[in-house]
């Protein structure tokens, strides 16, 4: 065996030996299909609100969630919570977009402000940029939970109980919250693009229609 096949056969044992620690060295043992080494895929957490434009997931019932909740305006849901004190815990009555009452209650409101693709296609949940850590929180808001909302933004630090009020004291149309949901803002992020009245959600429930009165009985009056 001259000198040439030697070094050919003695470089490709390495190469095999090298390779096959490199590949158990990875834990992948034997397989063909080792992922190890792939990023963890990221996965969005399903949203307790549903977009309206996109079609309802079928319920264990058989029914659809459209048809056990009312469908209405993102922008008016949170309105009428306004409207009606902004609680934490008691129910509030909206009007839903085909006319029919409804009520709901701020856990119904809260993942519009935590969730994305609501809003609209593609949009990022508001605590993306409002988040607890009003150090870096854009406009020092906090908007992942009741307590933040309340305490309003402009506060100089997370202990700080009351900053600028966004809910207008009750009055949702001269809010700042909804002057920042409703129209674009080119000169603040994420708020390019608005969100506008017409971002429509699946929230709360249908209020029972009222009872219609009893029918009268004709009164008798025998002849004399």
């Amino acid at each position: 065996m001259n000198d040439n096949v030697r070094k050919y056969i003695q470089g490709a044992v390495i190469v095999c030996a090298v390779g096959l620690v490199l590949w158990f060295g990875n834990g992948c043992g034997f397989t063909l299909t080792c992922k190890r080494a792939e990023p963890p895929a990221m996965r969005t957490p399903i949203p307790t609100l549903l977009p309206a434009t996109l079609p309802a997931p079928k319920m264990n019932s058989g029914t659809s969630a459209a048809s056990t909740q009312c469908r209405v305006a993102a922008s008016d849901l949170i309105g009428a919570w306004v409207s009606a004190g902004a609680s934490e815990k008691e129910v509030f009555q909206f009007t839903d977009v085909n006319g029919g009452k409804c009520e709901a209650a701020f856990a119904d409101v809260a993942p519009l402000f935590t969730e994305p693709n609501l809003w609209y296609s593609g949009s990022l949940p508001c605590v993306s940029c409002h988040s607890a850590d009003v150090t870096i929180s854009l406009a020092q808001l906090d908007l992942s939970g009741y307590a933040g909302i309340q305490a309003g933004s402009r506060r100089a630090n997370a202990d700080a109980k009351k900053g600028a009020d966004i809910l207008g004291g009750g009055a949702w149309k001269k809010s700042t919250l909804y002057d920042f949901i409703s129209a674009a803002k080119a000169d603040v992020p994420g708020h390019t693009k608005a969100a506008s009245d017409g971002a429509l959600v699946f929230a709360g429930k249908p209020l029972p229609a009222p009872a219609a009165p009893p029918a009268l009985t004709p009164t008798v009056t025998p002849t004399p």
